[in-house]
């Protein structure tokens, strides 16, 4: 029996990094795909509580002896929503993986904490299914996935027949295609990085004002075994992640200023 492997991202349904992972999926199980209708990027984890949820089917394609079958619908969800959604409406099974992606632009470093591809990976890992998120670092709307695809179907493949423990997420991130071919890949550690934020003030026709998000990624921690070396030198970078986001080793210190 094939396995049944649920997709989700954040760029839309019509995004090129989806079609491709999608394409990949099939050569390894049946695929359900719950993607956002629009885009839906920096939305981290965030869920939908003012509106109702509504999904439609973009495709069906009913399974070959190569391929499997592919349900893909769009939502108005948010990429959270959409694994909810998908698990307990449009799955006919369990999840034997769930993957996010590819997303067009880096999740590396301090970017995890806002995207929307990679809440929805946590999301599934939260809920106890192997998860995995995949990026590229170019952002522009048509970029070359070909340079990555060989490395995005073993990582699925290996996920698939040896297990992720539970409640792991697995954060990839493939390089700039202008760096050449990818040497290899790179299990990390997330570098410490921030964004400094600035929210351009700017007047509309009536000249009312308004606020733009702009920003500056901002990373001095490039040392080898991070992700961000490990991309600038020409490596996927793969971090673990867990949902838990308790500092322990600041639980005694916290326990002896307040207690």
């Amino acid at each position: 029996m094939k396995p049944l492997i649920l997709i989700s991202n954040d760029d839309g349904y019509q995004a090129k990094g989806l079609l491709v992972l999608t394409g990949i999926a099939r050569q390894l199980g049946n695929v359900v795909v719950m993607s956002t209708e629009l885009n839906a990027s920096a939305k981290s984890m965030s869920l939908t509580t003012n509106m109702p949820l509504r999904a439609r089917l973009i495709e069906k394609v009913e399974d070959t002896e190569e391929l499997g079958s592919v349900e893909v619908y769009a939502s108005n969800g948010t990429p959270t929503d959409n694994i909810k959604l998908a698990v307990e409406h449009f799955c006919s099974s369990r999840p034997d993986l769930v993957v996010s992606g590819i997303n067009h632009g880096s999740n590396a470093s301090i970017n995890v904490l806002y995207s929307g591809t990679l809440g929805a990976a946590l999301e599934a890992a939260i809920s106890g299914y192997p998860a995995i998120g995949f990026s590229i670092l170019d952002p522009i709307p048509e970029p070359d996935f070909s340079y990555c695809e060989p490395y995005v179907e073993l990582i699925m493949r290996l996920s698939l027949e040896k297990g992720l423990e539970k409640g792991l997420c697995l954060n990839v991130n493939f390089p700039y295609t202008q760096l050449g071919p990818i040497k290899g890949m790179k299990v990390c550690r997330a570098s410490k990085a921030e964004w400094t934020d600035s929210y351009q003030k700017r007047l509309d026709p009536m000249s009312k004002p308004y606020y733009w998000l702009t920003g500056k990624f901002e990373c001095t921690d490039n040392d080898e075994g991070t992700d961000q070396w490990a991309l600038a030198n020409g490596y996927a970078s793969i971090v673990p992640l867990r949902p838990d986001y308790t500092a322990f080793d600041a639980i005694d210190a916290i326990n002896n200023m307040i207690l």
